[in-house]
């Protein structure tokens, strides 16, 4: 019989963190050989015989989480947000001189916004105009979230190749209040709801004359991320370096 492999749960009091901890937990693969939170120190992993730390604390910890890991030679899955892509090309020159260490970074472990992100991308090419609005509970602590960011990247990605221009939109600054059209992210205006009641929802619009797409993903329930964080956690080992997105884990490129 294979031996369950080892994982450590870092932020395993928070919201995402105890229902990671309790996935873990019921994977009959899986052993929880560590649940840390704040005040924890990372280098009791070095004799717990974890060979996976799933890291969901905040943004002004998580890169230097992934570091310590990776110090240690523990391969590490992130959904912590926040990262930018000078965090991650620091992490990638840090994995550079770990031999075999893995990490993988995702902005959304949910499959079904995954494949959402996807859609948008094949979709840019071909509508004028896009925007995207997300929704999330108000004890987020970042605007627009990560997944928003992710998608609005590859919407603009899928029209520079396509050569499209700047979508339409004739809102002059001085009729308008700042922030009216919301947060532009690599061109693409964003929107950030906050409110009570939400879990993580992504609704990504398209539009051209006389038509227009939606294209909308709604996680009801932490529990929606657990399938791709438990898909990080087994794939990581086998998976040296930077790995951004679920993307590649999934056959999607």
């Amino acid at each position: 019989m294979t031996e369950a492999m080892g994982v450590a749960v870092i932020g395993a009091k928070g919201r995402m963190g105890s229902t990671v901890a309790e996935a873990v937990t019921a994977a009959p693969d899986l052993r929880l050989a560590a649940a840390l939170d704040l005040g924890d120190s990372l280098t009791a992993l070095r004799t717990s015989a974890v060979r996976v730390a799933v890291d969901f604390t905040v943004p002004a910890a998580t890169e230097s989480n992934v570091h310590e890991l990776i110090d240690l030679g523990v391969n590490a899955v992130v959904g912590t947000t926040g990262w930018d892509a000078a965090a991650l090309e620091r992490v990638r020159e840090h994995l550079g001189s770990a031999s075999g260490v893995g990490v993988v970074v995702a902005a959304n472990f949910a499959l079904g916004a995954v494949l959402a992100m996807r859609f948008a991308a094949l979709a840019a090419p071909f509508f004028e105009s896009a925007e995207i609005v997300e929704l999330h509970h108000p004890d987020k602590v970042d605007a627009p979230s990560g997944t928003a960011r992710h998608t609005a990247e590859a919407i603009a990605a899928a029209r520079a190749q396509a050569a499209l221009g700047a979508a339409p939109d004739a809102t002059e600054p001085g009729r308008s209040l700042a922030g009216a059209r919301g947060a532009a992210v690599a061109g693409v205006p964003v929107h950030s709801v906050r409110l009570r009641g939400l879990v993580a929802h992504e609704e990504i619009l398209f539009g051209n004359a006389g038509e227009y797409l939606t294209i909308r993903h709604d996680s009801l329930d932490r529990v929606s991320f657990m399938p791709g964080v438990l898909l990080a956690v087994r794939q990581v080992v086998n998976r040296p370096g930077l790995t951004v997105g679920l993307e590649p884990l999934l056959g999607l490129g």
